[in-house]
């Protein structure tokens, strides 16, 4: 079954909790840039800017959504994360560069009739979208447990015991403080907390799927799913218990 793409960018796409977490980071920015009174708003009042900016937000928000689908499918885009955060921000950006400009000789009565206008219009937007995009992806992933293919290898490769060096990780598995490592070469423990090791696997598709577990997409062999529940079986035989709360980002990808 082809996994769906979990949408990481700026926008209102995804399950609810992305949702919802993706309006909380845009309100709560719109009101630090109104308060904050950046790029000229100061010049108004502090209720027309809050209206000024949560507009903009908003829209930005809802524009970020499709910018998104685009840059943060797992089979589309750049590989590497960072260069899927620039090229959104930019294909985002460039084109609400217009909303913003309108929006700003509306409210604020600003003036754009010099090159070096534009520029500064342009520039602000981007760095605006490029804080937003890094904002919502580093929080998604945090909250998620999500880790993505690259090329790079992961950081984690470098802490495998030495008879399993050259291995490739199937699943981490936390026990007390330490984690049990299920490879191709068998397994291991090594002192780590399970947040800790699946920042460093960021190169591994994977995902937490349990309190205690993260497994990389490559190692399920199979996956039963039942009452809300669901137990993955990875290449080795290992069965993984998928918790309620990571069950339905696993649905959504097309895991179980």
């Amino acid at each position: 079954m082809a996994s769906r793409p979990k949408i990481l960018g700026w926008g209102p796409y995804g399950d609810f909790r992305s949702w919802l977490r993706g309006l909380v980071i845009t309100l709560v920015a719109a009101s630090f840039l109104a308060f904050a009174g950046a790029f000229t708003s100061a010049r108004v009042s502090l209720p027309i800017r809050f209206g000024y900016w949560l507009g903009l937000m908003v829209v930005g928000w809802l524009w970020g959504g499709f910018v998104s689908r685009a840059f943060f499918n797992r089979v589309g885009g750049p590989r590497r994360l960072w260069q899927r955060v620039i090229a959104s921000s930019l294909a985002l950006a460039v084109p609400y560069s217009v909303v913003v400009g309108v929006t700003t000789r509306l409210v604020l009565h600003g003036a754009f009739n010099q090159p070096q206008d534009i520029v500064y219009l342009v520039t602000s937007v981007i760095a605006v979208t490029i804080v937003m995009v890094t904002i919502n992806v580093l929080v998604a992933r945090q909250t998620e447990g999500l880790t993505q293919a690259s090329s790079e290898p992961p950081k984690f490769l470098d802490r495998l015991p030495p008879k399993l060096r050259g291995a490739e990780v199937w699943a981490v598995e936390a026990e007390d403080h330490y984690l049990r490592l299920h490879t191709s070469f068998g397994q291991d423990l090594i002192l780590m907390r399970l947040s800790d090791a699946i920042a460093e696997l960021e190169g591994i598709e994977g995902a937490q799927v349990h309190r205690s577990w993260w497994v990389a997409r490559a190692a399920i062999a199979g996956a039963v799913r039942g009452d809300g529940r669901a137990t993955l079986t990875l290449t080795d035989g290992a069965e993984v218990p998928v918790s309620r709360t990571y069950a339905r980002l696993l649905r959504e990808r097309g895991w179980i």
